[in-house]
């Protein structure tokens, strides 16, 4: 994809990767880069760096953009841990992560908002996703509630450390993130997606010596790589969905450095460290117990702590030890931003670098193959033989999922019981097609009971009468036991897992079947190529009702639900 005249979007512009990223992409002649960060003065102070340095581009050709992109706009510069600590918006964060994504969560993300203000062509995501989500720690979190059990804490507080818990859930924040840029980027019309990712170990394995203050490896640290490979695994899927964007992750498996080299004060957490004042005859007895937290804190000299450093970014501020011990070779090593840099743009120009970790997996999976796709018809003919021998109807068990699976499958069998070619049922009307199916299923008690006994009701022709078993698959159980009747929540539950024999369903068969007629009919007769599967061979001639492949065509052209790769 040419880069000259696009928008692009680097999100963690500000960070050690994002900055490279931007300088490299100076030179592709983008139409504008906007820069985001955490933080307003990051984002800021980065744009005015860049144009310094870039000062024959025009006003306006970097533009800031700062906050959280894991919560909702109106919490983007608020602190998460704040944000956790306040009931109110502790409850805004369990219901965007844990709900439904409808309008009103993805159109309230930070994301969103972000992608529909500049509509970037281009996404390079140089966040450290998997830091962002597994170091909040949800380790922690859980000694916390631990000990507030162990109190006998009131209702209150078990109340506000459970919320905290769900709050902290590291695969439903991954998974809540991923739809979210999904659709905002559908949304946006963005054309392609580069994840600059991690192996959260830097390429070391289950013997990194360096932990979080606990065993080893640390469990912290292994959350982070399970955050990125669940990441990875999800992208993967991102990039196998039709008319989304063209999904790429590079992966560096090295500790990345470096931004610079400077003698100064040292930071942690974007404030200098102060340097604590303790004379040698305050040094504590090692008797008793030992408090992790003082009674009275030791004062401050009014000093901040001085040294040279060399800046790692997101990585971290290292003195010259630390450094040289973790790039040591036998170690994390390195590898500079600049040849990330350089990767993720060769990738969006079409080149092939080899460190696409999404192609990577779309090489090494194993596909569909040659001699299961020849041997699928005798395994559909043994069934066939096997449905004649012992008279049954093999229609859904709802087992596999989803109920509107089930549903369709049975709504198309009782049509095909009806009239067993596809042209006698578009030939009849509607309301004679609910009648006959509701008589049919009157007269068939086996079939009847087998339906509703795997979960998937029967709604009557009137529309306001339910045949049910003892459970429902819709509506699923989601923690109310009894839902609100009324014409909207009927349509809908019909729609996505009931029976539905009313005439305006029947119209909606009649016109599926229809367009698969139109369809297979549009196709030349002399056109014997290699083009076309769903012709009138395939289709019988319209004379004989496959049930799996009306079902399949469906979710093929209504749920939009196409294998992308083969």
């Amino acid at each position: 994809m040419d880069i000259k005249n696009k928008t692009v979007l680097v999100l963690g512009g500000w960070g050690l990767v994002g900055n490279a990223v931007i300088r490299k992409l100076v030179p592709e002649n983008p139409k504008k880069i906007i820069v985001t960060s955490l933080r307003k003065d990051e984002a800021e102070d980065e744009v005015k760096r860049l144009q310094a340095e870039f000062a024959s581009k025009p006003a306006g050709y970097f533009a800031p953009w700062w906050g959280n992109i894991f919560v909702r706009h109106e919490l983007k510069d608020s602190d998460r841990l704040a944000l956790l600590e306040d009931a109110a918006s502790r409850r805004i964060l369990m219901q965007d992560t844990m709900e439904e994504l409808g309008d009103e969560i993805l159109h309230n993300s930070s994301i969103y908002k972000l992608l529909m203000e500049h509509k970037p062509d281009i996404i390079i995501d140089c966040i450290n996703t998997a830091t962002g989500i597994a170091y909040q720690d949800l380790y922690t979190t859980y000694r916390r509630i631990k000990k507030t059990i162990e109190r006998n804490p009131s209702a209150e507080e078990i109340t506000a450390e459970t919320e905290k818990l769900i709050c902290t859930q590291y695969i439903p924040q991954l998974i809540r993130h991923v739809q979210i840029m999904y659709n905002s980027m559908h949304q946006a019309g963005t054309n392609i997606y580069v994840k600059i990712g991690t192996s959260g170990t830097g390429g070391m394995g289950l013997n990194i010596p360096y932990t979080h203050s606990e065993e080893k490896p640390s469990r912290v640290l292994l959350s982070k790589s399970s955050v990125a490979g669940a990441h990875t695994l999800l992208l993967f899927l991102m990039g196998r969905t039709p008319e989304g964007p063209i999904t790429k992750e590079i992966k560096p498996t090295a500790a990345i450095a470096w931004k610079r080299i400077e003698f100064g004060e040292i930071k942690k957490g974007g404030k200098p460290i102060e340097m604590v004042e303790v004379p040698l005859e305050q040094a504590i007895s090692l008797t008793g117990k030992l408090k992790l937290k003082l009674d009275t804190k030791f004062p401050t000299s009014g000093n901040k702590l001085k040294s040279v450093f060399i800046d790692t970014g997101e990585n971290g501020t290292f003195s010259r030890g630390e450094f040289e011990a973790i790039t040591a070779q036998g170690q994390m090593e390195y590898v500079t931003p600049e040849e990330i840099a350089v990767d993720a743009i060769y990738e969006i120009l079409g080149g092939n670098t080899g460190h696409d970790i999404i192609n990577a997996l779309d090489n090494a999976t194993l596909e569909p193959t040659y001699r299961a796709g020849f041997m699928q018809h005798w395994a559909v003919e043994k069934l066939e033989e096997l449905e004649e021998l012992h008279g049954a109807n093999s229609v859904a068990f709802e087992l596999l999922g989803p109920p509107k699976l089930s549903k369709l499958l049975h709504e198309i069998n009782i049509l095909k019981l009806i009239h067993k070619g596809m042209r006698n049922i578009i030939s009849d009307t509607p309301a004679n097609l609910s009648a006959k199916a509701l008589e049919y299923l009157q007269n068939n008690s086996k079939l009847r009971n087998e339906i509703i006994s795997i979960g998937i009701p029967i709604l009557m022709p009137d529309g306001k009468t339910l045949l049910r078993g003892n459970d429902i698959k819709i509506p699923p159980f989601r923690g109310d036991h009894e839902l609100e009747i009324s014409d909207i929540n009927i349509n809908l539950w019909a729609h996505d897992g009931w029976v539905d024999l009313r005439e305006k369903n029947m119209k909606a068969w009649q016109t599926r079947i229809e367009t698969i007629i139109k369809e297979a009919e549009s196709i030349s007769t002399t056109d014997t190529s290699s083009m076309h599967v769903r012709t009138k061979k395939y289709w019988s001639n319209f004379e004989k009702i496959d049930i799996g492949k009306v079902v399949g065509w469906i979710f093929i052209k209504e749920e939009k639900g196409e294998r992308m790769k083969a």
